[in-house]
């Protein structure tokens, strides 16, 4: 049975329409690519009510994984700890090695640019995580990462800078989600359809897919309504045992020869 995931992107720049969620594609790629389920992406406010229901609704529906992404840093905005610590009713305090982590940052950059260093308060703010946690090591910047047993699920809170969040999740917490989808693994292909219609093609599909259980099948249209072109994307979430290529050749050869029958074109 295949591991599943759920995203909360936290952050208002993300409601405003001011940054592009690429968090949440890339984490979705890079999850998928693993073996691993993703049923859901929520995206909420700076808030923390907001924050306390999303993490407290997605806990309702038992996801083994929980990823966070944003509110990690040291400003007034930065919510996420204190809302996931109220969601799960722990007290936050300072966790020696998250502190340790932070600490060690900002002296090597006082040391590289020949500056003092102080450990202020919103640096501190960094390193006060909901009671135990395990802080994971942020290899680029200074924020660490937030490893929570939730009851049944992992909940893993991840800074919401792109580079920083891609580079704990690969070091970190890739490794995770591989152990936890064991042998299986997603592959995908695509095909062209041109001279059909997407209404025409969607029986085909169905039939298709009826006829290749396991095998997932879209249509993503390309051309114009008088020209139509259209992206076929096949993909399916298997261990090497079950053939994935065979399965995926086999569904194309028989959705391309359903189309030419119906007066289109594969190419």
């Amino acid at each position: 049975m295949t591991a599943d995931m759920e995203i909360v992107c936290i952050g208002n720049e993300l409601l405003i329409g001011k940054v592009l969620n690429t968090n949440a594609q890339w984490l979705s790629s890079q999850a998928t690519l693993a073996g691993i389920s993703v049923r859901r992406v929520t995206v909420v406010r700076d808030e923390i009510k907001e924050i306390v229901a999303a993490i407290r609704e997605t806990l309702r529906r038992k996801p083994r994984f929980l990823i966070t992404t944003g509110g990690l840093g040291p400003t007034f905005d930065d919510m996420t700890l204190e809302g996931i610590a109220k969601a799960l009713n722990r007290k936050l305090v300072v966790n020696k090695k998250a502190l340790k982590m932070v600490k060690d940052k900002y002296e090597a950059f006082a040391v590289e640019n020949r500056s003092e260093f102080e450990m202020t308060q919103p640096r501190v703010k960094m390193a006060t995580l909901p009671r135990n946690v395990k802080p994971i090591f942020n290899p680029i910047g200074t924020a660490p990462g937030v490893r929570i047993e939730a009851r049944n699920t992992l909940l893993i809170a991840l800074p919401g800078v792109p580079k920083e969040m891609e580079a704990i999740f690969v070091e970190s917490v890739l490794p995770m989600l591989k152990q936890a989808s064991g042998d299986l693994a997603f592959h995908q292909s695509s095909m062209y359809a041109n001279n059909i219609m997407e209404s025409s093609l969607a029986p085909l599909i169905d039939a298709v897919m009826h006829d290749n259980p396991g095998v997932y099948v879209k249509s993503h249209p390309r051309g114009r309504e008088n020209r139509p072109n259209i992206e076929i994307h096949l993909s399916t979430t298997v261990g090497e045992a079950e053939k994935p290529t065979e399965r995926l050749q086999r569904t194309m050869m028989q959705l391309s020869k359903a189309i030419e029958e119906a007066g289109g074109k594969v190419v």
